[in-house]
């Protein structure tokens, strides 16, 4: 069979995390923000709609957005539930802000959702003075806000929703907070606010926001997600040859863990055209064919660097030499799914070699044809990491619900079968996410 060959240039959609951090500061910025090339994602549109129903004045999503801040303290009581559908950015987040409000929300989401860990996000904003009521550990969740205090915080699983819902909640409630981190989670929420004047500072493993009275209004290009440019990324890495070229992509140091591991594995990639946009580091990824990929190990402190990853590199270690192992990841088994047990329980039906661990997995890759029907649970980036393999030459893949990519990624599965000329298996119809 003939090998796959890529070529040419591909745009990805607008980062996601800056994307939900966008439209929540310029709600709550003094002036009107504007917002270029925010990312049209269900999970984005969820951000949307939970804003409006705290009465910011925001928009329906498009290429470019024009927002008039509500202030600090401008948002109200919301009249109905804050439904956050699939989204944990948007709960997390939204929490804090609420938080420094003295009123009541209550946030629900889907089935999925509903099932990940809230308690970490309850525990410190009821340090600083908040009631946070859950059912179970989860969903839904009432927050009663008002007076808050400051806050010294010790984030043990290095999450950077639960170290933005701190700093934003200390942002509206005007106190101080500190939150200190083992390993440093990604900064675009620390970055953002100190673009728009607020006084945050990092020193060690320690982040500390100052009181503010205000919020300046911005102007930002949201850059393309890193996230979404993997999946690419890894599809040239394991191609038969050429090269593919994907500009504007967001490259943040605590986003990029991916790339350095596919890098050890012997994949080609480079990075050109580099500059800074809105606190932000862009720049153009190149990544060529290599042929062949071996295995490598990953852990420790780069985990929190490529967490949302994991998943595409344990389908890229299918394909690669040797035994790859990753470790030091629990934090994979409360995403949408338990992505360590269903990745592994997918990459075995399909015919692979891998192996659970408490809090990792292990692969070991070969080439034989990969067969088999993937059991996403709903979850976009398993969707999508099993996508890549199924769009290489050989391999008989299906995918169940190929439509959740729109949580993260909307067009993906065209831009797949563009990329890899139009191929059988790239083929998979998709939803748009809710306007």
């Amino acid at each position: 069979m003939a090998p796959l060959i890529v070529g040419g240039e591909i745009r990805v959609p607008g980062d996601k995390s800056i994307s939900h951090r966008a439209l929540m500061l310029a709600a709550l910025a003094t002036g009107e923000s504007r917002v270029r090339g925010i990312l049209g994602s269900a999970d984005v549109h969820s951000t949307a709609g939970a804003l409006r129903a705290l009465g910011a004045a925001v928009p329906t999503l498009g290429n470019e957005l024009r927002i008039v801040g509500a202030g600090l303290h401008g948002l109200r009581a919301p009249d109905i539930p804050l439904d956050c559908g699939n989204s944990g950015t948007t709960t997390r987040l939204l929490a804090g802000i609420c938080a420094g409000y003295p009123f009541a929300s209550q946030f629900i989401g889907d089935a999925s959702l509903s099932r990940r860990p809230m308690r970490r996000i309850a525990q410190p904003l009821e340090s600083m003075g908040a009631e946070v009521s859950l059912t179970g550990s989860g969903l839904p969740m009432t927050v009663r806000g008002g007076t808050l205090r400051s806050v010294d915080w010790e984030n043990e699983k290095s999450s950077a929703q639960v170290k933005s819902a701190i700093l934003l909640a200390a942002l509206v409630g005007g106190v101080a907070a500190t939150v200190r981190e083992r390993e440093r989670s990604r900064d675009h929420t620390e970055r953002m606010l100190r673009s728009s004047g607020v006084a945050v500072t990092t020193q060690g493993d320690a982040v500390s926001i100052s009181p503010a009275e205000s919020l300046s209004a911005f102007d930002i290009d949201v850059p393309g997600d890193p996230s979404s440019a993997a999946f690419f990324a890894a599809l040239a890495a394991l191609a038969g040859g050429g090269s593919l070229r994907m500009p504007g992509v967001g490259l943040n140091p605590t986003r990029t863990g991916f790339y350095d591991a596919v890098r050890r594995m012997g994949a080609d990639v480079a990075i050109t055209d580099e500059q800074e946009q809105g606190g932000e580091p862009v720049g153009t990824l190149v990544v060529t064919a290599s042929g062949s990929l071996r295995a490598t190990t990953v852990g420790g402190a780069v985990i929190p660097t490529m967490i949302d990853e994991l998943p595409l590199l344990a389908c890229v270690a299918a394909r690669a030499e040797g035994t790859t192992e990753i470790t030091g990841a629990a934090e994979l088994r409360v995403k949408e799914s338990d992505r360590i047990a269903t990745v592994v329980g997918n990459l075995r039906t399909l015919g692979a070699e891998a192996e659970e661990l408490p809090d990792g997995l292990r692969v070991t890759g070969s080439d034989r044809p990969l067969r088999g029907h993937v059991i996403t649970h709903g979850d976009h980036r398993l969707a999508m990491a099993f996508g890549i393999l199924a769009a290489l030459p050989g391999n008989e893949i299906t995918i169940d619900d190929p439509e959740c990519a729109v949580v993260s990624f909307p067009g993906f599965w065209a831009l797949l079968a563009e990329t890899t000329g139009g191929s059988r298996e790239a083929r998979h119809r998709e939803r748009s996410p809710r306007a």
